[in-house]
């Protein structure tokens, strides 16, 4: 077997669309794993077990099943239900929920490991709860939780590659139909491969580079 660089050429057009979808679905589920995991860890702590209980639950449920099996119950079971959205925003819903419940558990050790003395200098000041949060607890909470959330971008990326199921063309769904077409494989496979090892250590470098800057 010898390597084509003309399948490599004749690849590339389908490859840069399959990148442009992978970082759509990236930087939207990420953005949606975020705020979602933020909003689980906020109510997981109100005093109440009407909110924590049905929150503690889905959480539960969504972290311990397949993405894949989220993934289909979202693309063919909700519009059983009149309930229809894109491949693309699907996928996209999917992985942040499914994701949102692990940054969840990440905000909360961020918010448990700020010192008592911050929440007591707060009360001493005579803060709002809302002023509480927003300016003393969530700031130093998001610093030092900045890797770990990094750690599940790049693990989000690597997952891009189960929308195929849901006919989502992203790098590796373009690189599946161009080789069912031309019946060349190897040429399209490396190149997404190389590609998702190029992106991650993209992803890694941005990463460090945060975590240097709010070091300081």
């Amino acid at each position: 077997m010898e390597w084509d660089w003309s399948a490599v050429s004749d690849f590339m057009p389908h490859f840069w669309d399959g990148l442009l979808v992978t970082l759509q679905i990236l930087v939207m589920g990420s953005l949606l794993s975020f705020v979602l995991g933020l909003v689980w860890a906020l109510l997981m702590r109100v005093p109440s077990r009407w909110v924590t209980w049905p929150v503690g639950a889905v959480t539960e449920f969504v972290r311990n099943t397949p993405l894949l099996v989220q993934l289909f119950f979202l693309f063919y079971v909700l519009p059983e239900w009149n309930v229809t959205f894109s491949a693309l925003t699907t996928g996209v819903v999917a992985i942040g929920l499914h994701y949102s419940t692990y940054t969840m558990q990440v905000y909360r050790a961020g918010i448990e490991a700020v010192p008592a003395g911050q929440w007591e200098a707060a009360t001493a000041l005579n803060l709002p709860v809302r002023r509480t949060w927003t300016a003393v607890v969530l700031p130093q909470a998001i610093r030092r939780v900045v890797p770990a959330l990094g750690n599940y971008v790049i693990s989000m990326l690597k997952d891009t590659p189960l929308l195929m199921a849901i006919t989502v063309l992203e790098m590796l769904g373009e690189a599946r139909l161009f080789s069912q077409q031309n019946f060349q494989f190897t040429e399209p496979l490396t190149v997404i491969g190389v590609a998702f090892i190029i992106v991650s250590y993209l992803a890694s470098l941005a990463l460090r580079a945060l975590e240097r800057r709010l070091a300081h």
